[in-house]
């Protein structure tokens, strides 16, 4: 269930809404993967596979599935409290745009 969401991620982009090469690294529990976005596709590998992404996003699986499939939007709490460690939070929300979420 956990790599589906990496997987539909490549299917459910929204072309466009990230103009320039943009890199998130996702850390979720036991998961790594980095996600590449650029006007016209996303790319999912498995691993970081970039020196420096743009976003890095360090969460639990709990947070990640309420945020992908429930619908949760984080608030100041969830990143001050630790649930979410994100050195780019903004770049997190426009990641949702870019899905229809």
């Amino acid at each position: 269930m956990q790599e589906e969401i990496f997987t539909a991620m490549q299917e459910q982009y929204q072309k466009g809404v990230f103009t320039i090469p943009t890199t998130f690294y996702f850390s979720v529990d036991d998961i790594k993967k980095t996600v590449t976005l650029d006007a016209e596709s996303c790319t999912v590998e498995n691993g970081k596979t970039v020196a420096e992404a743009d976003c890095i996003c360090k969460t639990s699986w709990e947070m990640f599935s309420r945020i992908w499939n429930d619908g949760y939007r984080p608030g100041i709490m969830d990143f001050m409290g630790g649930a979410i460690k994100s050195n780019a939070p903004q770049l997190l929300q426009q990641l949702l745009v870019a899905f229809g979420k």
